[in-house]
């Protein structure tokens, strides 16, 4: 069997949940009603990337469930099939690297993305910013759309006019802090976390990555000063600012920064 030849099996399990004597639920979905599904999906597969393979396993078949349940759903429209969401995909990725399917030549990395960017724009003319979903996460979407700036020049020579440009913003919020105007407020606020992003940006990391890692050595350490002051049968509220930020530090010693 070759590689792949098994998506065939899905496709005819999907088929038969939504056949007419099939399942009540399945049939009852639809484009609308799934879109939560393919979100929380997607979550789960990123979570998963940093587990056991067996996990990351999983949720990719439950990616793909949704993908083939999708495409089921517009066969029966006949407008496409998953036979034609796969040839797309495949002609696409071929088109695009002429330098392994064609005789174009690409290094490097960076000459590969230059080349797909010059062939996407033969595809389909757009404006620079054209194409970064709405529903992405805030802070992937801000990493996106300066990104795509970046490309056509409107960017920072380095890190540092990046960097400098945080400084800005953050006095420009220092200001806004002493108006009582909330609309400006979150205005500045929001500048200022897009120049952050775009200090991740220069600086090659993903921000909404990042900020995931951040978030987590948070709980991490905030659990672990609950569970200290729990061992003297006292809650964070039975304690002072500087007990909890004592423990906090204890807590930053137990793990190296990032862990």
């Amino acid at each position: 069997m070759r590689n792949g030849e098994s998506l065939a099996d899905l496709v005819a399990t999907m088929q038969r949940l939504l056949a007419p004597d099939g399942c009540p639920w399945d049939r009852e979905q639809t484009l609308e009603t799934l879109k939560p599904f393919l979100l929380e999906e997607t979550y789960e597969v990123l979570e998963a990337i940093d587990g056991a393979a067996a996990g990351h396993c999983e949720e990719l078949g439950d990616l793909m469930m949704q993908i083939v349940f999708q495409a089921e759903l517009r066969a029966a429209r006949g407008e496409f099939t998953i036979d034609d969401v796969v040839a797309s995909i495949d002609t696409k990725l071929r088109r695009r690297h002429p330098h392994v399917f064609g005789d174009a030549k690409a290094g490097t990395a960076a000459e590969v993305l230059t080349q797909w960017d010059e062939i996407k724009k033969t595809e389909k003319p757009r404006r620079t910013l054209d194409g970064v979903p709405r529903t992405l996460p805030a802070l992937a979407r801000a990493h996106k759309l300066t990104e795509r700036a970046a490309i056509v020049g409107f960017d920072w020579p380095d890190v540092a006019g990046a960097r400098a440009k945080v400084d800005e913003e953050l006095g420009e919020l220092d200001e806004a802090m002493t108006s009582a105007d909330p609309e400006r407020l979150r205005g500045e606020l929001g500048d200022l976390l897009l120049s952050v992003v775009n200090v991740s940006r220069k600086l090659g990391i993903d921000a909404e990555a990042a900020l995931a890692e951040a978030t987590r050595r948070f709980r991490t350490r905030f659990e672990h000063v609950e569970d200290r002051l729990a061992e003297a049968g006292r809650t964070p509220k039975d304690a002072t600012l500087a007990e909890l930020d004592g423990l906090w530090d204890e807590a930053k010693t137990l793990a190296p920064p990032g862990v």
